[in-house]
This record gives structure tokens, sequence and C-alpha cells, in this order.
């Protein structure tokens, strides 16, 4: 019995709860300096994205939130991650007490003390209120939970003409259905010119009464329609009570939000929370990392989070979605929308092919029904609205990565003869490009830039053409793809501009950057950036600057050079420098992997390891440049792996420096490939030898279908270049 009692009395030890992968992802991550992302609500890839928004209209508030920021505005259900552009925020609900209903802006302050941000999940407390919200989404759901204090007029204010930046209401509508339920939609035009956004609402307590403004006058009526409207909700409060509502979203219709609303049944916001953890959990399991660095963990699974926010989901949970020129359609998989193509296809869409295989096809077969409707394939498409921002024609390299990876379900005819039509167009210069075999300066902007990016785009529909035995197409395609050569003066070692009569364009500044594209040669960039994109032909541009000493000593002068910009416009985009390297920009992101095609892949470990320790961090402003819907964040990825794919459209992977000491990728048909790194650390960057399913491997590169079989790649790391790894020529990438 006293032995019994002894145990009663010893402490007892229970296994600690297994912590969540979720648990190491922070959502505030970039929403300082110009990250531009959000810190809200949201599921991988959903059409909702509920989050606050400070209601500054500036640039670094492109998704309507700012760390710097001290007020909130309202709660939105639709917002962009990264993007250089401000638009969206659709449907603004805040909560208050204590104040009149009123059509004016509202700020209320916060304090980040109070903010709580994981995946799937927010909170903040509103200051002046002492109101507690919090945020929870499921894939077409809105999910709010606003507790009060006791109040006779506690308020949730719908600001229908709520805009950031380029956007601006044309026409909203807020109706009455019963006690708890409201119904509305939102039309505007901005960067996307045709938006709509239907929503259905309803309240877990009956509302007292609403208040709801046309404009700037007040009505009783159950129905409202004015460019700008404002509803307002009032209840009676008990201290802290909870009020919960949902804001079911579609693009289509007030049918399709009241079909989510009704399909989300009894679940309420933990339940909500709980799903949309798992969900995220799920995703990130796709990667399993071991790291004694908790910051290095933090980003990465910050940076895999980002990966995964859009595109988004366009059509709702009846399948049907507005078309490029306003039509109902309808699709009965996954139809998505905003793409950000000239950013992704570096290696978010890359990144896609390996840890979101099942929606790689869904997201291919969305070009081609832009395609469908349009009659050529999208540029930047935000909400089936084609922008036309950036240069290049930049679908072609994704949708050609997942036909040569043999990615099923898409039609490759179709496929083809929509990459040459946007090959074969008259605008955006491309006409230009077919008669001079450059895009002459005199003739249209960023010719440099512009011609560049063709030829690669190019070599991805030759690919595709030999893979489709298109023999004539292929020749046609391959030599339009060595089009960047008429512009790269080898007698300087950059790529410059040219006028239409062959004569260079003077005076020649490798510093100088220009933000109007159309006085500009360089996008977002100069010389010193984007002279080294030819991806498709990175031998053809070492043999252009004589040898691969040369090429060597250029790349190491890019990184060593003044930051100086010169121009009186100067883009802000070109950030995160490291000598002329700017990080903070995509054009330069492949570059640091450019020393291994001439042998000396020491360096592309120095130049990555540098970037990866000094360029993102585990604090707010941990983005040195926009995200850019997860480009930044993918190229995080792929380089703490170890590889980064250079050519996107190749299959191969560039091989640079592991930052992870082990690395598990979950793949299709629940195969497993795992990346060791033996001794890795801060200084042990250098791999000194390596071996593929327990045999030597000496190539800088890996190959797509090396790593879908499954199986180990280890790495040995040391602290000096190794002396025969990767150096040999047969080694190199594309060997």
């Amino acid at each position: 019995m006293k032995k019994i009692l002894l145990l009663l009395l010893l402490p007892v030890s229970l296994p600690a709860l297994a912590q969540q992968l979720t648990d190491f992802v922070n959502p505030f991550i970039g929403t300082a300096a110009h990250g531009h992302t959000y810190p809200g609500a949201t599921m991988p890839f959903g059409m909702v994205q509920l989050s606050p928004d400070n209601g500054t209209q500036e640039w670094d508030w492109c998704s309507g939130y700012h760390y710097s920021d001290s007020v909130i505005q309202g709660f939105s259900h639709t917002h962009l991650s990264g993007t250089g552009i401000g638009d969206l925020c659709d449907i603004s609900v805040l909560p208050m007490v204590n104040k009149q209903p009123i059509a004016g802006k509202i700020l209320s302050p916060f304090s980040h003390t109070t903010e709580q941000a994981k995946p799937g999940y927010y909170s903040v407390v509103l200051e002046d209120s002492k109101i507690k919200a919090e945020l929870t989404a499921s894939d077409y759901c809105g999910f709010h939970r606003y507790t009060f204090p006791e109040a006779s007029n506690a308020i949730i204010r719908f600001d229908l003409g709520f805009a950031i930046n380029w956007d601006a209401p044309n026409e909203c509508f807020f109706k009455r259905i019963n006690d708890s339920t409201f119904v509305g939609y939102r039309y505007s035009t901005g960067w996307a010119k045709d938006q709509r956004v239907y929503f259905a609402v309803r309240t877990s307590k009956p509302v007292k009464t609403v208040a709801s403004f046309e404009g700037a006058n007040r009505t009783a009526r159950d129905s409202v329609k004015n460019k700008t409207v404002v509803a307002c909700l009032l209840f009676d409060t008990k201290a802290n009570e909870a009020i919960e509502m949902k804001v079911a979203l579609s693009f289509a219709n007030i049918q399709g939000a009241m079909e989510a609303l009704q399909k989300t049944g009894n679940m309420y916001f933990d339940e909500a929370r709980k799903a949309a953890n798992a969900a995220w959990e799920k995703e990130l399991a796709k990667v399993k990392i071991k790291t004694s660095d908790a910051a290095a963990r933090t980003i990465f699974y910050t940076a895999l989070y980002h990966s995964f926010l859009a595109p988004n989901q366009f059509n709702d949970v009846l399948g049907n979605y507005k078309g490029v020129k306003g039509a109902l359609l309808h699709s009965n998989t996954p139809v998505y929308s905003v793409s950000s193509l000239w950013d992704v296809f570096r290696a978010e869409n890359p990144l896609f092919t390996l840890l979101q295989p099942q929606r790689v096809t869904d997201m291919v077969n969305s070009y081609l029904a832009f395609y469908d409707q349009s009659g050529l394939l999208p540029v930047w498409d935000l909400h089936f609205n084609e922008t036309n921002t950036m240069t290049g024609y930049h679908a072609i390299p994704i949708i050609a990565d997942a036909l040569l990876k043999g990615f099923k379900g898409i039609d490759s005819i179709k496929a083809f003869e929509a990459m040459k039509k946007s090959a074969m167009q008259n605008i955006r210069g491309t006409n230009f490009y077919r008669q001079y075999g450059y895009v002459p300066q005199d003739k249209y902007g960023s010719s440099v830039t512009v011609t560049l990016e063709y030829a690669y785009d190019d070599w991805c529909i030759a690919q595709v053409a030999k893979r489709l035995k298109k023999d004539e197409d292929y020749s046609y395609f391959m030599q339009r793809a060595g089009s960047w050569r008429n512009l790269f003066d080898s007698t300087l070692g950059f790529a410059r501009g040219k006028n239409s009569d062959g004569k260079w364009v003077e005076p020649f500044d490798p510093y100088y950057s220009e933000y109007d594209g159309d006085k500009s040669m360089y996008t977002e960039g100069n010389a010193w950036q984007h002279s080294w994109f030819v991806p498709q032909d990175v031998y053809g541009l070492i043999n252009r600057f004589g040898s691969n000493q040369t090429f060597i000593q250029k790349l190491d002068e890019l990184f060593s050079v003044s930051t100086k910009l010169t121009g009186d416009h100067v883009p802000v985009d070109i950030s995160g420098l490291v000598g002329q390297y700017a990080h903070g920009n995509e054009p330069s992101h492949h570059i640091a992997y450019l020393y291994n095609y001439a042998g000396m892949p020491s360096k592309t470990a120095e130049r990555v390891n540098y970037i990866n320790r000094n360029l993102y961090t585990a604090q707010p402003d941990g983005l040195c440049g926009n995200e850019d819907c997860g480009q930044m964040s993918a190229w995080y990825v792929w380089s703490a792996l170890g590889f980064y794919p250079v050519n996107t459209a190749s299959g191969q992977y560039v091989i640079g420096t592991p930052m992870m000491s082990e690395a598990t990728i979950q793949l299709p048909n629940n195969k497993l490939f795992k990346v060791s790194a033996k001794n890795v650390s801060a200084t042990n960057i250098y791999i000194q030898s390596a071996m593929l399913n327990g045999k030597p491997y000496t190539k800088s590169f890996i190959n797509h279908q090396d790593i879908l079989k499954g199986g180990s790649l280890v790495f040995v790391m040391g602290n000096q270049p190794s002396k025969t790894w990767g150096i040999k020529p047969a080694d190199y990438p594309g060997k």
C-alpha cells in the first residue's frame, strides 16, 4: 500500500503534444518592407482570403495591410499576396460599439501585441471598442467571430464601397432575406476591369435592426443598391458575448454564394478553424525537414505556406464562374485565377509539379479555358480579366513544363496551338520581334527584356513541337529562341537595346533603369540584371563571353559592383541588392545558379547561401521584395532543399547548397524522396560528394524524373570547395 501511495504522489510525465507544422508558420513575414503579403485567414489555393485592411492608399498596402500601420478599416474577403498592384479587398466588414451608423470612413486602432496569425486563423483586439475579432475560412466561406462588450448598439458593418489603390466600386447591392440572412454583390473596376463578387451572410444571432446607406443617404428599405453601399447590422450584446457570422462567396451569382453558405451546414467557427488548420497541415507535410536552426525552419514553412496561397479557385461551389467576356460559365473541375505569370513560371509552378501534381492539370486547363474565351493565353490573369501586366507570354513555359513532364488530362494539340497563337499575335511588340528578329527600342518599350523573354518562351514552344513531332514548327521556334543573340553586345558583356536601323541605343549605362515601360529598355531593372536571362542557352551565352573564366568573372562582378542605380525614375522593385544582383525582383532569381554551367558549383553555393541567410528572415520585413503570389517564397523552398529550376521547362534542377540536414519530399503514389546533408552548417556549405540512391553522383543537377522515382540524395558537406564534385564538363547542367 505504501508503494502504491508513493507512486501516486510521484509527478506524472505525460507525453508532450506533437508540435504541428502549422506552428512554424508566421503569416506576418512579408507584411513589412515591400513584401506586400497579408496575414489573414485562407485555405490552400482557396477562394476566400479573409484579412484586415488598414485603409491606407499607398503602394506598400497592395495587400490591404502593412505592418507599419496601426489602424484597421475592416476585414475584407479577397486579397492579393505580394503583388505590386493593389486590388480586390472586397466585402469589407468592421465590428464596433458606441458609434452611430454612418456611411463615412471609420478606423479602429489596434496593437500588434494583441494580433495572432496562423495558417487559417487571424485575431486582433480593436482597441477603441475592446472587441476581439477572430477570422477563419473554408474554401468558399469566411467565418467571423466577434466577442463584444456589453452594448445596446453593437454593430457589424458592411462597407461594400471600400476600395484600395486602383480599385473602385461600380455598383453595390445588399439585401436582407430575414433577421439573420443577407445577400449582395460588389461590382468594381481597377486592375481587374470587370470584377464581380457575390456574397451570402448568416449571423448566429438575429439582428435587432439594419441601418443601410445608399451613398450618403440612409434608408430603411431591406434592399439597397448604389455605387457605394453601407449596411450596419445592429445587436444588443452582453459582456463577452460572441456573435459568429459566415460570409460565403461566388464570382458567378448570388445563387452560388447561397449554395456555399448552405453547404457549411452546422459548421461554426471552431470547427472551421480546426478544418483549416488540418488542410494546411496536410499541405505543409509534403515536405518534412530537420534542422537545428529554428529561424530557418520558420522561414521554410512560411515560404511553403506562401507558395500555396495562389492561384485561387475561381469557380464556385456549383462550378460556375464569370468568364473573360462576362458570360456565366461552368466547369466540373477547379478553375484557377490570380496568375502572376511573369513571376511564378520561374520557380513556383515547377514546385507545383512536385508538391501539387493533382492541381497542375487544372491550372493548365484554366489557362486553356482563358484561351478558349479570349483567343490568347493569359499574361496576368486577375479574376479572368486580362491585365496584360508585365512582359513575355509566360503561360507558355508553365504549360510546356506540364506537357514535357507527362501530366495527363491536358489537350496537348490545343495547348500547342494556343502557345503558337500567343507567339504569332500582333500586339505587345510581337510583330516587331518577328520582323526584326528582336524588338527595336524605337518601336516598343522594354525592348531588351521583351526580346529575351520571348526568345525563352519560343524555346519552350519548340520543345513541345519536338515532343509532338512537328519538325517544321520545332525548327522555326528554335530559330526564334536564338533571338537574344541579336541584342547581346559581346564587347561589353551586356544585352542592350537596338533601334530599328540596327544600331545600338546610345548612350549606354548598365546601371540605368527607368520605371516607365515605354521609355525603359529593361522591365523593372537594368542591363546588369536582365542580361543573364538566357536559360534556354546558357552555353551559348558563355560562348558570347568568350570562355568559362570570362563568364565567371562577369558573374563575380555582378555580385560585387556598386549597388548604385542611375536614372530619374528608378523602379522601387529593384531591391534586395547584392552588388547589382537584385533578389527582390524575379529576373535575378536564376542567376546565382549559373556558375554550375561553367564548372564552379562552389561559387553557386556561396551566392545561394548568402541569399538564403541574409535576404530572408523570420521577421515581418523578412522578404526583400514583393512576394508576387509565391515566387519569392518558392525560390527559398527550392534553394533550402538544395536545387533550383534555372530553365523551368527543362526537367532539370541545378544543385546549389542544401540548408537542412534532412528534407523528405512526399511524392505521388506514396513515394518519398529524401535529401540529406551530412555535416551541413552555416560554414559547411560546399558539397564534397554526393550519393543518389546509394551510387556516387557527381552531376551538379538532378532530373525531375529521378526525383519522382523516389529514393535518396545524400550530400557530404564541408567548409572548403571540392576539387572534384561537379567540375567536369560531363557534370554540368544540360549535359
